[in-house]
């Protein structure tokens, strides 16, 4: 009986559990990262610098005993902008409809103000709440029982797991406790589901992950990305177009018929001069943007990429409601 035969057998069992946990946590610590270790497949972007995640990504985590929805959501930060604003609110809105709560807190930082926030914010909501201590590979073990001694003290936490997603510790140990706090409920998701974020959605992530690999010490706050247009081109060389926002969800996505598919992009920043930074020398910047963008959804569709990048300046984009609505903010 394979691994997967286990987990549909039980899926109807009296005591299976299901339900959505939301990944909050300051920016920076570390909630991509675990979500994409969790689910195993990366779902959500990851970078060094603050605001990367602006989207609520939903990964998938199916085990034999219980499924879980992770909502990862942005770093509560103090908001400059009115992209600021609404990345907060995303924060707030998924509070409102979930089972529990992970909150992240790295093993190599002290316990700080926006913690704390946070907490108390889940203790206004009523939440139940895990607390990820992260990063551990970072510390030595005598410095990680003093952090985790100081976190033991604190109200409104229902369990403490010390992970390393880079590593891999006590990540089953993570999944298992998520799932006793999830209400009795059959699987909401099918079984081998990954995420229900359409193709088009991750790859504009992709994009943008791969130009904050190279310009995320000079704008890394001004950069957008927009999916223009999807065709996909079959192996008799017929061509059709993929309606956007309305590609299949990302589920070890297959796209068999196709012999590739032809994508065309554009880079949003906010002014000329982040334009010329995007492009580079005679280019340089963005071929190798493209290139790194292209093997990334290679590797997520699982087929032949033909990618077209065009950068363009939308000036102000972040303090201007009709583009943020345009880019999906």
């Amino acid at each position: 009986m394979t691994p997967s035969d286990v987990t549909t057998n039980k899926m109807g069992a009296a005591d299976y559990r299901a339900g959505f946990v939301a990944m909050v946590g300051r920016p920076n610590t570390g909630k991509s990262t675990l979500t994409n270790a969790m689910v195993g497949h990366i779902i959500a972007i990851t970078s060094s610098r603050p605001e990367t995640t602006r989207r609520v990504i939903r990964g998938v985590v199916t085990t034999h005993d219980g499924q879980l929805i992770l909502v990862d959501t942005p770093g509560l930060h103090r908001p400059r902008t009115l992209l600021g604003l609404r990345l907060n609110d995303m924060v707030r809105d998924a509070l409102a409809d979930v089972d529990a709560a992970l909150l992240c807190l790295p093993a190599d930082e002290k316990l700080g103000p926006g913690d704390r926030y946070l907490m108390n914010l889940l203790a206004h909501q009523k939440v139940r709440t895990v607390a990820a201590v992260t990063k551990i590979d970072r510390v030595s073990h005598e410095a990680l029982m003093t952090h985790l001694a100081a976190l033991g003290s604190l109200e409104g936490i229902d369990h403490i797991v010390p992970v390393s997603a880079f590593t891999g510790a006590n990540m089953d140990e993570l999944v298992s406790v998520l799932v006793s706090q999830m209400p009795v409920s059959p699987p909401l998701y099918p079984p081998h589901a990954v995420s229900d974020v359409s193709e088009d959605v991750m790859i504009a992530e992709l994009i943008r992950e791969a130009a904050l690999m190279d310009v995320r010490d000079e704008l890394p706050h001004s950069i957008a990305v927009t999916v223009d247009d999807i065709v996909e081109v079959g192996a008799d060389g017929s061509l059709r177009d993929v309606h956007i926002g309305q590609s299949a969800p990302v589920a070890d996505a297959q796209n068999a018929q196709a012999a590739h598919l032809r994508i065309h992009a554009s880079i949003h920043v906010e002014r000329d001069s982040q334009k010329g930074i995007v492009i580079g020398h005679r280019g340089a910047k963005l071929a190798h943007i493209r290139k790194k963008a292209r093997q990334s959804i290679n590797k997520l569709l699982g087929v032949h990429v033909q990618l077209d990048l065009h950068v363009k300046v939308s000036p102000s984009w972040q303090r201007d409601p009709k583009m943020l609505e345009r880019f999906g903010f």
